[in-house]
């Protein structure tokens, strides 16, 4: 990783999926500053932008309670715009971890994708 490039984590504190990340990070010595969106917030401008480079498909937790919770007309006809709107109102449904690499953003979190994401 190199020098002077800040990494943020955005997730929610008690999630097993944040606390994984979180270890992995600390184990590769890899500082970096956590950002619960569930506490803190999320800006729609943000959302607007992760959307715009990975996807709402992808950002959105489809699999999480929260979403499965919502009746079927609010889960119909699901496009980027919804989806952001859903995901502000309820940060709970944005999947977690998102890791910002200052140019990019990596969602969700496994092993070999973060070994992947940190290699150069």
């Amino acid at each position: 990783m190199p020098v002077g490039k800040s990494v943020v984590i955005y997730g929610i504190k008690n999630c097993d999926t944040m606390k994984k990340a979180r270890t992995w990070l600390e184990a590769h010595e890899i500082a970096y500053r956590f950002h619960d969106y569930k506490a803190a917030g999320i800006e729609r401008d943000r959302l607007k932008a992760w959307v715009e480079e990975v996807g709402w498909e992808k950002l959105l937790n489809r699999a999480g309670t929260t979403f499965r919770k919502l009746p079927d007309a609010e889960k119909a006809d699901m496009n980027a715009e919804k989806a952001v709107d859903l995901m502000e109102d309820q940060p709970s449904m944005i999947k977690r971890p998102v890791l910002d690499l200052g140019d990019r953003r990596v969602v969700g979190f496994k092993p070999e994708i973060y070994d992947a994401a940190f290699a150069s």
